[in-house]
């Protein structure tokens, strides 16, 4: 591959910003939950209004009640705190309740349209990326947008809404001291700026890493089988710890900046406290402030203190979030080269398919030309195969066809429509695949040959089975059909495995067939059940057999010979047999050899 995670990733030594275009995307996906967050704001409104009048109760009694000497006062004030304790208490519920819950949904969506993104890229986008890195996206970035779009905005919002509403009291109570506290804010806050910006750059820095250990991860964990057989887990595990050794080292400078603006911030709010109390002591000795005022006042202080420390910390976790914001919508907003749907589609398809002059390179290694003028058809119904050595772009052919990719020059055509002009999704459902190792998913047997066509009954998927030689073993099975067959069909073996692709291939009952070296791993005892079942399935379908045994190549109609990326011969195998060429080269090494 042309990038490695760590040449996709430019914007790493760029300052990331939270932009209003990330934050307007976000609102976007929010408003949905609309009624939900109104309803939140306004238990976080009686909630913080609740907390802004503990410190004047405390005042009240300091001064009235205790003043006073009457146990009635006192008795009523703590009646009062209480009733206000609890109201507050459960403004405080549902209040996180309701912006938890929308921030769970909003998060849903986003990793719904980013999956629904991923899967509708050309195959090339993944040629290009790690699985492991795209995976991060969706768990690891997500995650992060998840605390920032619940949480963190109730906490946000709730600490702005203590610290307006003590600043505003603490103005009513004393305004010399208010402005002698407000006096040490511009510090703290261009520090906080300087420190949202650093802390912005490492935590995208952080993600990025993380991407990186997890595709080595997860390269290590599919490819477990490989690993086991050359002993290289110590590998892989050093392979591990070396990424989440990077990770690390960046999450500890990254933390060391948080540790030192912290230790800052509660320093200038203690200070601040320090002074108030200072001031204010000498102010109630010369009467112009009552006991009780100045306690207030400095429960207010420690209020706002605590409120503006909680805001700093939340700024510092939306800088990090605004580099996993603009990533994830990087990639729900890239359009790919090649749609999934959308176009013309064929009413009555005969199965007529046209390569001409098509020249192609791979997008991750375009200077490296696959094809290089191939002019090929297939008539409707009729059986080639191709062959040729290692490289020579056999299987490109097939990936063309299906339009996983688009050749850089030349036409593709079937039944004399160019393909770029057909609908990429009805395209791909009149092709069956059969390959070498198909994949199978996690699950029952029914249910793979089912991916064949959703919507087929028990009896259909049966029927498939039985005309792919898959009935009988599958009916061995304890649990039939329901049988699960594992993390791409790992309890099935080779011989089972493509019997079941093949049966869902039938299922699908697809115009243009495609083998990919459908039997050349297979013994000789499954590879005659597997071609038998493959007869069946080419009859009247357009087929094209990329071949590397002499058995699946004989009864082709057709043979066509790659070499460097052209056709070097063509015709019937007795045909090439006859002539001396690369053909016979191969039979006579290869074929017979195999």
């Amino acid at each position: 591959m042309s990038d490695s995670p760590s040449s996709q990733k430019p914007e790493a030594t760029q300052k990331p910003r939270f932009s209003r275009l990330t934050i307007r995307r976000l609102l976007d996906l929010a408003r949905p939950q609309a009624r939900r967050l109104v309803a939140a704001t306004f238990f976080l409104l009686i909630g913080s209004g609740m907390a802004l009048v503990y410190p004047k109760a405390i005042g009240f009694i300091i001064d009235e009640a205790l003043g006073s000497r009457q146990r009635e006062l006192i008795d009523k004030a703590a009646l009062g705190m209480t009733a206000v304790f609890l109201l507050q208490g459960l403004a405080m519920a549902l209040r996180f309740y309701l912006f938890s819950t929308s921030g769970e949904r909003v998060v849903t969506q986003l990793r719904q349209q980013l999956f629904s993104s991923l899967m509708s890229q050309e195959i090339g986008f993944f040629d290009e990326r790690k699985t492991g890195e795209l995976t991060n996206r969706l768990a690891s970035d997500t995650t992060v947008l998840q605390n920032t779009v619940s949480v963190n905005i109730s906490m946000a919002l709730r600490n702005g809404a203590q610290a307006l509403g003590g600043m505003a009291l603490l103005f009513y109570t004393s305004p010399t001291l208010t402005l002698l506290m407000v006096a040490i804010v511009p510090a703290v806050a261009v520090g906080a700026v300087i420190y949202g910006r650093r802390v912005r750059l490492l935590s995208k820095q952080v993600q990025d890493a993380l991407a990186t250990a997890n595709e080595v991860a997860a390269e290590g964990l599919s490819g477990i089988r490989t690993v086991r057989s050359f002993a290289a887990e110590r590998h892989e595990v050093a392979r591990y710890d070396t990424a989440t050794e990077h990770a690390f080292e960046l999450a500890r400078k990254r933390l060391s900046q948080s540790a030192f603006f912290l230790a800052g911030a509660s320093s200038a709010g203690y200070i601040s406290s320090a002074v108030v109390l200072w001031y204010g002591g000498r102010l109630v000795l010369d009467g112009a402030l009552s006991v009780g005022e100045l306690t207030s006042f400095l429960i207010y202080t420690l209020m706002v203190a605590v409120a503006l420390a909680a805001l700093a910390d939340l700024w510092a976790d939306f800088m990090r979030a605004s580099g996993a914001a603009e990533r994830v919508f990087e990639l729900i907003d890239r359009q790919p080269a090649i749609p999934a749907s959308g176009g013309e589609r064929l009413t009555a398809l005969q199965g007529r398919v046209d390569f001409q002059g098509v020249r192609f390179a791979y997008p991750s290694r375009p200077d490296i030309p696959v094809l290089q003028g191939i002019d090929l058809t297939l008539q409707p119904g009729e059986v080639v195969a191709i062959v040729g050595p290692s490289g020579a772009g056999k299987s490109t052919i097939a990936g063309l066809l299906a339009r996983m990719y688009d050749p850089q020059e030349g036409s593709l055509l079937l039944d004399g429509k160019e393909l770029r002009a057909l609908d990429p999704e009805w395209l791909r459902l009149q092709i069956g695949t059969v390959a070498q190792e198909p994949m199978l998913f996690a699950a029952s047997v029914a249910e793979n040959i089912r991916y064949g066509r959703a919507d087929a009954t028990d009896a259909e998927v049966e029927a498939a089975a039985r005309a792919a030689n898959a009935h009988e073993f599958i009916s061995r099975f304890p649990e039939g059909y329901r049988t699960l067959v594992g993390e791409r069909g790992v309890q099935l073996s080779g011989g089972q495995k493509q019997r079941v692709a093949i049966a869902r291939a039938v299922l699908k009952d697809p115009r243009l067939l495609v083998l990919d070296e459908a039997t050349s791993a297979l013994d000789s005892e499954s590879e005659h059940l597997v071609q038998d079942a493959l007869e069946r399935l080419m009859k009247g379908r357009t087929t094209l057999i990329i071949a590397h045994r002499l058995s699946t190549v004989i009864g082709a109609d057709r043979v066509l010979v790659l070499e460097g990326g052209k056709v070097a011969q063509s015709g019937s195998h007795e045909e090439l047999m006859s002539q001396e060429g690369l053909y016979r080269r191969l039979v006579e090494r290869q074929f017979v050899a195999a």
